[in-house]
């Protein structure tokens, strides 16, 4: 009987490459940014280490900076003062708001870029849901008027692809629709698919001061202990029109991850969320774990899970390190 000897392609790094079944490049990320008011500002946010909030002047700086290491995906988030949050989250479409504006300067700038912008209330919400809050309840129908002021006054100001991130039941489609009947057939939508009630988002919240002000949002985002509920959004929101299914967060769902790449011809993204990131750089921080080399498995996992595109605040971490080769 022969004996077969796995080992003998682990031998040299060079045939380990050469074997390797998945690989993340540059290409396949998307950078998250954080975008604050005002003008030569730049502030770390204390539970992301490597993380911060730019002004939208010196945010290009750092478009430029990723630019130059080959990244050329960004989804920006805003963190606003609490005097302009209503509970209609109104400041969400202001034409000439944070937000819009920033996305229109990114463009001028960097027209070769893809911006894949949020669609939620939570960051304008004076209540801090994706929703619009009465009684205590979200009001799902009446949001997604909301949502389609926000979406179309992030497509006129030059968005690529939204990224409707509030779990509202019908909104892929009321989106799409309202989007081709105003011309923005080219504007892609990258769904917040299988979007879990996780405890990994706190750094998020603190980095937009987004946490909800009462209640949580277990009623519109999924129960982490279901499954195959995940079949029900997806079908849906290819019904409706997406064009990117997304799981979030990553790595506890890589289940989830690798089910919707099986049953589903779209691309597959996961974001690979704010706790996920500072779990490794607080473990990296006290030494008990090489940082680098955790990134690099985490990010590895995803792709080999069926992720197509990782939404990845080490993004430009990964980005230098295969600079340095």
């Amino acid at each position: 009987m022969q004996v077969r000897r796995p080992r003998r392609n682990r031998k040299s790094a060079a045939i380990r490459n050469m074997v390797q079944e998945n690989k993340v490049g540059v290409e396949d990320l998307i950078f998250p940014l954080f975008l604050i008011e005002g003008d030569k500002q730049k502030v770390e946010v204390s539970s992301m280490p490597g993380i911060y909030r730019y002004s939208s002047d010196l945010i290009l700086e750092e478009i430029q900076s990723c630019v130059e290491l080959g990244i050329r995906t960004f989804a920006p988030f805003p963190s606003i003062s609490d005097e302009l949050k209503d509970p209609m989250a109104s400041e969400s479409h202001n034409p000439e708001g944070l937000f819009v504006s920033a996305i229109r300067k990114i463009k001028v700038s960097f027209p070769e870029v893809t911006l894949v912008t949020d669609v939620a209330m939570d960051p304008y919400s004076s209540d801090g849901h994706d929703g619009i809050v009465k009684d205590g309840k979200i009001l799902n129908d009446e949001t997604l008027e909301v949502l389609g002021k926000m979406a179309l006054a992030q497509a006129e100001a030059g968005a690529d692809m939204l990224g409707p991130s509030d779990m509202m039941d019908g909104r892929v489609g009321y989106l799409r629709q309202l989007l081709d009947a105003h011309g923005y057939t080219d504007v892609g939508i990258m769904s917040y698919t299988a979007k879990y009630a996780s405890a990994f988002y706190g750094p998020f919240r603190d980095a937009l001061n987004s946490a909800p002000k009462a209640g949580d949002k277990k009623t519109y985002q999924m129960n982490p202990a279901n499954r195959t509920e995940a079949l029900i959004e997806a079908d849906l929101d290819v019904e409706e029109g997406a064009d990117i299914l997304m799981v979030k967060p990553a790595i506890p769902y890589l289940d989830v991850i690798r089910m919707l790449k099986d049953n589903y011809a779209l691309p597959v993204a996961a974001y690979h969320v704010s706790g996920e990131y500072a779990m490794i750089k607080a473990a990296s921080e006290k030494g008990w774990l090489n940082g680098e080399q955790c990134m690099q498995e985490a990010l590895t996992c995803i792709k080999r899970a069926g992720a197509d595109i990782i939404l990845t605040y080490f993004a430009k971490e990964f980005a230098l390190l295969q600079k340095r080769g």
